[in-house]
């Protein structure tokens, strides 16, 4: 008891004096984290919890992709599938819930579970879609579509792709090669149930005294080093994060314990993605830490790790200062899309004609990036923006009021779809710094932001 305590009062500690960087998207409430590296990037899929909820309960209508190479900060690319416009057969808009997307073959397969109505997937040509349907039904139709959720997705070095998922129990598939057909030669019509037994998926009791494993939902599945990995929410609500170990990829799998315990400021679910990138091994989750969160608004945070020698994964603590040193610095001499965050207040994205910008300025909010590499100096910067009513954005360095570098003052475009860059000259900044855009202006939303560049 005196170690949880200790670890419950650092986590606090932790929380109160150190530069927030998690949860690592802040401009809409995320959860269920997906990861998937592809062509030397990180490509995070999320659900999305809707900032109002619909009776107090899960309202999540559609799929976000975020994309990174320093780990530090991340491209909005909008939601890239949504039930109501990409799943035809359902005749629903709510009930979005955890997602994955898979590369094979130059085509990305997202494997989407909708609440209620099974397992569906969607294919496109890049990973940020458009995601389209092949089937125009259900991929995953079993008995009980209620507990066809959460749907985790690996490609063995055989080539052979498997889909595990469920809730309050695991099943599994042979997908074909395909990706969008399964084999029905096994299991039951295809489907295997896994044996939820505590050897596998550790010994827990329910609320009415009966027997049951550890195991709840949010299964992910992969394998490091010739050993397969089965992550998962455990220990009911509020959820743990435990996981499970085996030789082959469909068991025996043996309990192995504990990563995530339940801390202050997660929610009462949890759902896990593991990766490794350029060396490093991360764990994404999700807490209810940003501004009006809560167990229905959650958002995606980030922990880096070491495995242990014998493979084994280490207790994680969940931090707000998350990942600390970025993996590249930023060209700023290059162009680069407004939505490209580590940090804000105040904004939201939005999508349009032009792709994905920064929406919802307002006096005071805010953008911060991550080790931005000025080299031997920057002396103009330019802004592309649209705008009705105007106002400035002042460029510092090294903190939301550090060293002011420049002002750009964004004027009226003429109209709020008519974009126009803005130049400045700037102070001469050299070298590495974390670079914030304060916004400034005195009529409700200022303007939107596309992207920037600074020059020589």
């Amino acid at each position: 008891m005196r170690v949880q305590i200790l670890l419950i009062f650092s986590f606090v500690l932790i929380f109160s004096t150190v530069t927030a960087q998690n949860p690592i998207i802040q401009t809409y409430f995320t959860a269920d984290p997906a990861p998937m590296v592809c062509n030397d990037t990180v490509y995070l899929y999320t659900s999305h919890d809707e900032d109002n909820t619909v009776d107090n309960f899960f309202t999540m209508y559609d799929w976000r992709c975020y994309s990174t190479t320093d780990m530090v900060n991340w491209t909005d690319h909008g939601a890239v599938a949504s039930l109501e416009k990409d799943v035809a057969w359902v005749n629903k808009k709510n009930g979005a819930w955890a997602v994955q997307c898979i590369e094979r073959n130059g085509k990305y397969y997202l494997y989407v579970p909708i609440h209620g109505a099974g397992i569906s997937v969607l294919v496109a040509d890049s990973p940020y879609g458009p995601f389209k349907e092949p089937l125009g039904k259900q991929l995953v139709d079993s008995e009980d579509l209620w507990k066809d959720i959460d749907p985790t997705v690996f490609i063995d070095d055989d080539g052979q792709a498997w889909m595990y998922w469920g809730n309050p129990s695991v099943w599994y598939v042979k997908l074909n090669e395909d990706m969008i057909s399964y084999d029905k030669s096994i299991g039951k019509n295809g489907i295997v149930a896994v044996d939820m037994v505590p050897e596998s998926f550790g010994k827990s009791v329910r609320k009415d005294g009966t027997p049951c494993t550890k195991y709840v939902e949010g299964p992910w599945f992969y394998k490091r080093n010739n050993l397969y990995y089965l992550i998962y929410a455990a220990n009911g609500v509020p959820e743990s994060i435990g996981y499970s170990t085996s030789t082959s990829p469909t068991g025996p799998w043996k309990y192995q314990g504990l990563i995530m315990e339940r801390y202050p400021k997660l929610s009462f679910t949890n759902h896990a993605g593991i990766i490794d990138y350029k060396g490093n091994s991360y764990f994404f989750y999700h807490n209810e830490a940003l501004p009006n969160g809560g167990g229905f608004r959650r958002s995606t945070c980030l922990e880096q790790f070491e495995y242990n020698a014998d493979g084994t994964i280490p207790s994680i603590i969940p931090t707000e200062e998350g990942i600390k040193t970025s993996l590249e610095n930023l060209n700023p001499y290059k162009r680069t899309e407004a939505e490209t965050i580590a940090w804000s207040e105040g904004v939201k994205t939005e999508s349009g004609s032009n792709g994905v910008y920064v929406t919802k300025i307002n006096n005071g909010d805010y953008l911060k990036i991550r080790s931005v590499d000025f080299a031997k100096g920057a002396k103009k910067f330019e802004a592309t923006a649209t705008s009705v009513t105007g106002g400035k954005i002042e460029v510092r360095v090294d903190a939301k009021d550090g060293a002011l570098v420049g002002v750009c003052e964004i004027t009226n475009t003429g109209g709020a779809d008519v974009w126009k860059t803005f130049t400045t000259n700037v102070n001469k900044v050299k070298g590495i710094h974390d670079l914030y855009f304060v916004f400034v202006g005195n009529n409700g939303e200022l303007f939107n932001f596309d992207y920037w560049k600074f020059s020589k």
